[in-house]
């Protein structure tokens, strides 16, 4: 178990239509005129142990928040733990932070199968689920689920973005197709399935699946290759992504392929892969990619990496999971600007919808966080993404609604 209890304080303002909640003091769990009290579950070991990068990172951006005085003069303290990624553990933890430690509320707790663990329970006890680290579609129901809400683009969405680019640019692509077998794998199958309609029983000639506790897909992409399958959707974890990329290249099947943003980390899936074996992979992105030096000139990448060398100093620069911890954090910093000395959960849960065209300095130009009452789904836009052997290049314009 790892455990990190860290403080935070907001660098600069973030563009919001919506001011402080600004009354008397009203304090839900966790809140004092001094501290604020918030839980996350994230995969520190165990097969997914390279999303951990994302929690060290949210740790890091509170520290500075405590640094610069806190938020409303509150200092954060950030219980960050471990869950292996195993959902058994997740529910264990939870309840800790809970029942125990007696958090206001949840933020970006880590993985699909892992949420659906503690989605009932949370909504049952009625504690803000905030922002979670994973795009499935089930995060964004606040009509059955009024206090669970995503962060990043749903993952259908993404799906059914690859597969219009596979029918625009190769109309009669045979496809192979390998996906973790839980929600996370079966939103990803889903969104490209129904984006190629009465073609995907045309177009997909294969589909192999792998559940997290294997060691290795080789096999699976064995299989996959022998199909003779000229594009391949890669929808896995990191560990399995660059399993994959790196099998593929090796038995020598040359693919056209796609491979999901949350596997699209640099430093933690292509170079474990093999840059070169990598070279030509489709991707989305709607965060800044530190690898792109076409962003290096910019104000908001130079506080980006002046805040990793002083907060965050032993991680990867070339990790894209760093700039996703930072504009995670400094969405939920908004949230919690938001609700002045109201720090109810209730009101935490009503300013979290209720977000204006948010501006995260690091997240690509044209992309803004909004979020209603009706609307549970913060990103809701991508671009398209071509690894050229070195960093992410983009192409086409920004895609989504």
């Amino acid at each position: 178990m790892l455990r990190l209890v860290l403080a935070s304080a907001v660098l600069g303002a973030l563009v919001s239509a919506t001011g402080p909640a600004a009354a008397q003091k009203r304090y839900g769990p966790g809140v004092s005129d001094d501290e604020i009290t918030i839980g996350q579950t994230m995969p520190y070991s165990g097969a997914a142990s390279a999303y951990g990068a994302i929690g060290r990172a949210e740790a890091a951006y509170f520290a500075m928040i405590n640094d610069q005085g806190g938020i409303n003069r509150r200092k954060i303290r950030f219980l960050s733990f471990d869950d292996g990624y195993s959902p058994p553990k997740t529910v264990e933890q939870v309840r800790r932070l809970v029942e125990q430690e007696q958090v206001l509320l949840l933020f970006q707790t880590m993985g699909t199968a892992t949420n659906n663990a503690i989605h009932k329970y949370v909504n049952d006890r009625k504690v803000p689920h905030l922002f979670l680290a994973s795009g499935a579609s089930l995060w964004a129901d606040p009509e059955h689920f009024p206090w669970t809400m995503g962060w990043q683009p749903d993952l259908q969405l993404e799906g059914a973005i690859f597969a219009r680019d596979v029918v625009e640019r190769r109309p009669d692509a045979r496809i192979a197709l390998l996906y973790q077998h839980d929600d996370y794998g079966k939103d990803y199958r889903k969104g490209f399935r129904d984006a190629l309609s009465d073609r995907a029983a045309k177009m997909i000639v294969a589909e192999a699946s792998y559940e997290s506790t294997d060691p290795t897909v080789d096999s699976e992409i064995v299989a996959l290759q022998a199909s003779g399958a000229d594009t391949f959707f890669n929808v896995s974890s990191p560990k399995f992504a660059a399993q994959a990329i790196r099998r593929a290249y090796d038995i020598g099947w040359r693919p056209r392929q796609y491979l999901t943003s949350g596997s699209s980390s640099v430093a933690a899936v292509l170079q474990p892969a093999g840059l070169e074996k990598s070279t030509g992979i489709i991707s989305a992105g709607y965060i800044k990619d530190p690898t792109d030096a076409q962003w290096h000139a910019d104000q908001s990448y130079k506080d980006w990496l002046a805040w990793m060398k002083a907060y965050n100093p032993d991680a990867d620069i070339a990790d894209r999971f760093n700039v996703y911890g930072y504009s995670a954090a400094q969405t939920l910093v908004e949230v919690l600007k938001q609700c002045g000395d109201d720090l109810t959960r209730e009101n935490v849960m009503r300013q979290a919808a209720n977000l204006r065209d948010v501006r995260l300095p690091m997240m690509l130009p044209g992309i803004l966080i909004n979020t209603s009452p009706s609307n549970f789904r913060p990103i809701r836009q991508m671009q398209l993404e071509r690894f050229d052997g070195e960093r992410w290049v983009l192409f086409g314009g920004i895609v989504g609604g």
